[in-house]
């Protein structure tokens, strides 16, 4: 069998990739008695008197709920909540697998951004954590804007946040290979949507200062006609030299290239036309905006793709688990830069300088006590904020 006979295959055999498991005796009279009624009811008056101790009480301290629209999955795009179930099934294996965190799959049968936020607002009480995951843009920032405003829990949109995380944190270890500093930097990033705008953030709060973007228009900068309202706030920015033209132009001198876009928009020249020890993240997926071998016979120092085949692997699975792990055990409300930076920092520290090589500036994925490493972390950071 191929890859998706096999995948197939297994997922019909699985019938699920997540189950419940009971926690508590369920065997005597005695037991009902004590998990169910009548002695559940004085738990039930506790969190009645004062909601916080539903953390206590129940399994909410440990729970997430992995909620989609079904508008934007993988490379599918708008295939529906129902289709979506298989990808937030094994997101929700994933939570459990590398941080001990149960999740939950919702997928939410409409495309109304009124509707999803109310739905998800009147559901926090159940967990204590809310990844969104797979919704397109731009209703993405707005759905995550307006969460955030209303849930008293963390709310995080991995599609852009954990990308951030650990583009960032590839970054500050390519970056000591190559010998440069953040704020010394100009990097030009290929893409507009959620996780470019989101890279282009974290990034601007760990010290770059020059930023570029490029969409399919071409180069993103103040007062470019027809930008809707993030691509212009982007603008405000990024770009203070006016750059214009297109990816090629944008790419110029660039120290740093990130495609967060299509695939193939990069050819060897505009690498060459790099700056000295360029570093190329052509994260396209499946097929790169430029094939590592490519950029490499082009002049480039380090390359790391979404790729699984490739070294130096930028995968949202780096740092989702454990972001999460530490905000749950720090019972954080929201998950901030700081606690993004301290998870980005702590994924880089994870490759100790006796490892870090140009082909090895990231942990791999599925690595034993990454997760663990980012939660403390990420935990320390919701203390100290």
């Amino acid at each position: 069998m191929n890859t998706k006979e096999k995948a197939l295959a297994l997922h019909d055999e699985w019938r699920g990739k997540i189950e419940i498991a009971c926690r508590c005796p369920m065997e005597t009279a005695e037991d009902l008695t004590m998990a169910y009624t009548p002695g559940v009811a004085e738990p039930c008056l506790k969190i009645a008197a004062d909601t916080s101790l539903s953390y206590i009480y129940t399994r909410r301290w440990n729970t997430v709920a992995v909620i989609t629209d079904g508008t934007a999955v993988l490379g599918l795009g708008d295939i529906g909540a129902e289709a979506a179930m298989p990808v937030m099934e094994g997101k929700c294996a994933l939570f459990k697998s590398l941080a001990g965190v149960d999740a939950i799959p919702l997928c939410v049968r409409s495309k109304d951004v009124d509707e999803i936020v109310r739905t998800i607002e009147l559901l926090c009480g159940s967990f204590g954590g809310i990844n969104l995951e797979d919704i397109s843009a731009p209703r993405c920032f707005e759905i995550e804007r307006r969460l955030k405003q209303v849930c008293d829990i963390p709310v995080f949109h991995d599609d852009q946040h954990g990308t951030a995380v650990v583009v960032v944190a590839a970054l500050n270890n390519a970056l000591k290979l190559a010998g440069k500093k953040a704020e010394d930097i100009r990097v030009a990033i290929s893409g507009a949507g959620a996780s470019a705008q989101a890279v282009s953030q974290l990034l601007t709060s760990f010290g770059v200062q020059d930023i570029l973007h490029s969409d399919s228009k071409g180069a993103i900068y103040d007062g470019r006609p027809g930008m809707d309202p993030e691509r212009a706030g982007l603008a405000r920015v990024t770009n203070r030299r006016m750059i214009k033209g297109g990816l090629a132009d944008i790419m110029k001198g660039a120290d740093v290239f990130i495609g967060l876009s299509a695939a193939g928009l990069v050819n060897a020249d505009m690498v060459r036309g790099m700056a000295e020890s360029p570093i190329v993240f052509s994260m396209a997926n499946p097929t790169p905006e430029i094939m590592p071998d490519e950029a490499f016979a082009a002049g480039a120092f380090i390359v790391g793709t979404g790729r699984s085949d490739f070294a130096n692997q930028i995968n949202n699975v780096l740092a989702f688990p454990g972001i999460f792990r530490g905000a749950l055990d720090a019972r954080a409300s929201d998950i901030n830069e700081e606690m993004k930076l301290a998870a980005a920092m702590a994924l880089a520290d994870f490759i100790s300088e006796d490892e870090l090589r140009p082909e090895r500036i990231l942990p791999a994925v599925l690595q034993p006590g990454v997760s663990d490493a980012v939660a403390r972390a990420v935990s320390r950071a919701a203390i100290r904020g």
